[in-house]
C-alpha cells in the first residue's frame, strides 16, 4: 500500500521544528496543544491509517499511511521524515510502541527524534502481567492477578479471590474486552467470550505470543480512582507527576476529571518514573482503595485523561519542544493548580471539506 497527501501547506522550511504524530485517531487536543506551543516556528503532521480521522482534519500536514503490521511501515515513517525535515515523532498508540521502540535507532537515522521508551520499558507496560510483577517489585500495591482460570477459581473457593472481578487481555489497548463477572458461571462465560474475541480484534497478532496465557482475573478494587501523567524528561530522568481525581469515565476513558495535588500520588509517580526509566510521557491509572493506593496500569504515552492535566497547569508540549532544543527541566511550563475540574464534549468536524 501506498501513501498519500492530504496537501495543506506548502513549502515546508528546511529549519522549522516539524512534529510528526503517528496513530493519533481522535486525539485533536494534542494536535492542537502541540500547534500553539510551536507558535508558528513548526509544523504539526500526522499520520494515520485512516484518511478521515479526526486528528488528521486539524494537522498541518495530514498523510495516510499503511497500517502498523504493514511490511512498508516502518519505510514509510522514514520517507515522511526525510522529505519534511521532521524533528520528533510522538507515537499515540498502545500496539505501534513495541514496532517503532524496535525500530528507533532505523528511524533516527532519517533525522528525526523517535520519543519512545526502549524496549524492556515497553514489553513491561504492554504487557499486564509483567506490569504487575513490576509494581511489586519496586514496592507499589497491585490488584490480585490471576494468569490461569483454574488458580482463579482455587482462589475464589479458598476465599483469596471474590466476585465482583475484573477480566481483560493481558495485552490490551483501549479497554477492549474488559468484563466484570458477578458470578462462576459469568466468569466462565466472560473468559470464553474473549477468547474467542481476541482472535477477531486488532490483539489478536499480540495475543499470540502466549496464547495460553493471554487473559488476565483480576480483583475488582472499589473507592476513589485517579489519572495521572508521569513525566520523564527525554533521557529517562523523572520531572513530575500531575493527578487528577476521575469523576466520569465514557468509552474507557476519563470524561470528567479534577485535578488533585497528593503526596502519595507524587511519591508513587517518582517511584515509577525512577525505576521504569520511561521515556517523556505515561499514563497511569490509580485507585484508592480500603485505604490503600493500588497502581492498575502504566502506558508510556499521552493518554486520554492528559487534557485535564494540560488544563490545570502542566504543558508538556511546550516542555517537549523545549527538550528537543536541548534545554533541561520542567520549571517554565509547571503551574500545575489543583481543584481545576473539566469535562470533555462531543464536536463535529467536517471530514470532507472541498
Amino acid at each position: 500500500m501506498g501513501y498519500w497527501w492530504l496537501v495543506k501547506c506548502v513549502g515546508i522550511k528546511m529549519n522549522r521544528m516539524n512534529i510528526l504524530f503517528t496513530c493519533a485517531g481522535r486525539r485533536n487536543y494534542l494536535i492542537n496543544y502541540f500547534k500553539e506551543a510551536l507558535e508558528g516556528a513548526g509544523k504539526v503532521f500526522v499520520a494515520d491509517m485512516q484518511q478521515n480521522a479526526p486528528s488528521m482534519i486539524e494537522a498541518d500536514v495530514a498523510i495516510q499511511v499503511p497500517e502498523i503490521y504493514d511490511n512498508n511501515y516502518i519505510e514509510c515513517i522514514k520517507n515522511i521524515v526525510e522529505k519534511n525535515n521532521i524533528k520528533a515523532i510522538i507515537p499515540l498508540n498502545d500496539l505501534e510502541l513495541p514496532i517503532l521502540s524496535k525500530n528507533k535507532k532505523l528511524i533516527e537515522e532519517s533525522g528525526a527524534r523517535v520519543i519512545v521508551s526502549e524496549q524492556n520499558v515497553i514489553d513491561i507496560a504492554f504487557d499486564k502481567w509483567k506490569t504487575g510483577k513490576f509494581l511489586t517489585n519496586i514496592g507499589l500495591n497491585t490488584p490480585k492477578t490471576f494468569i490461569n482460570i483454574s488458580e482463579a477459581k482455587k482462589a475464589i473457593s479458598n476465599g483469596e479471590l471474590q466476585f465482583p472481578l475484573a477480566i481483560k487481555p493481558r495485552w490490551g489497548s483501549a479497554s477492549i474486552g474488559i468484563g466484570f463477572p458477578e458470578s462462576m458461571k459469568e466468569l466462565d462465560l466472560m473468559y470464553e467470550l474473549l477468547t474467542i474475541q481476541l482472535k477477531r480484534t486488532i490483539l489478536n497478532k499480540v495475543s499470540k505470543k502466549d496464547t495460553n496465557h493471554s487473559i488476565l482475573i483480576q480483583e475488582k478494587l472499589t473507592g476513589n480512582e485517579y489519572g495521572m501523567d508521569i513525566l520523564n524528561d527525554f533521557e529517562g530522568i523523572y520531572q513530575g507527576t500531575f493527578a487528577r481525581k476521575k469523576l466520569a469515565m465514557r468509552a474507557g476513558e476519563t470524561d470528567k476529571a479534577v485535578s488533585v495535588i497528593i503526596p502519595e500520588l507524587e511519591e508513587i509517580g517518582k517511584r515509577i518514573g525512577d525505576n521504569l526509566k520511561h521515556i517523556g510521557n505515561l499514563d497511569c491509572d490509580v485507585f484508592e482503595h480500603k485505604g490503600n493506593y493500588y497502581v492498575l496500569e502504566v502506558n508510556p504515552r499521552f493518554g486520554g485523561g492528559y487534557p485535564f492535566s494540560h488544563e490545570a497547569g502542566i504543558n508538556i508540549a511546550k516542555a517537549y519542544i523545549s527538550w528537543l532544543k536541548g534545554e533541561k527541566g520542567i520549571a517554565k511550563y509547571n503551574n500545575y493548580k489543583e481543584g481545576v475540574a473539566f469535562s470533555k464534549c462531543d464536536r463535529l468536524i467536517c471530514i470532507n471539506k472541498k
